[in-house]
């Protein structure tokens, strides 16, 4: 089983997602610095922010560990590997693609460096018979 599927049960929600770019650009974190980060997006509590990170830890989306006596999480999925399963199963599921996957969408994103996209054509092209 290639390392996408096994992703494939551990897929981020929407929100999941956007707590995980916040942990992408700058880990560790605490509850409250991610919801700093993500609450101009979501538009929540500071409780809905710890709950998610509660489900986003029993899921092994992100992981926690101490620093100063505070509780910091930090992501446990790649990215790159996160948005290539993200891309495929849109692409095969609501778009029905079933050839590679134009790695040219990514081009402009501020998410992600020229490299990690080399990185993410590479792992897209590898998986592509899945």
């Amino acid at each position: 089983m290639s390392r996408l599927n096994t992703m494939e049960s551990t897929k981020p929600s929407a929100t999941e997602l956007t707590l995980m770019k916040a942990l992408w650009r700058q880990s560790p974190l605490s509850a409250r610095e991610v919801h700093e980060r993500v609450a101009p997006e979501l538009q929540w509590s500071f409780s809905s922010t710890r709950k998610t990170l509660d489900r986003m830890l029993d899921k092994a989306l992100i992981r926690a560990g101490e620093v100063h006596g505070i509780k910091v999480f930090s992501a446990a999925q790649s990215k790159v590997q996160t948005l290539a399963a993200l891309a495929k199963d849109f692409s095969r599921t609501v778009l029905e693609v079933k050839g590679p996957l134009p790695v040219a969408m990514f081009a402009d994103s501020a998410l992600l460096s020229p490299d990690e996209i080399e990185d993410l054509e590479r792992l897209l092209e590898a998986n592509d018979h899945d």
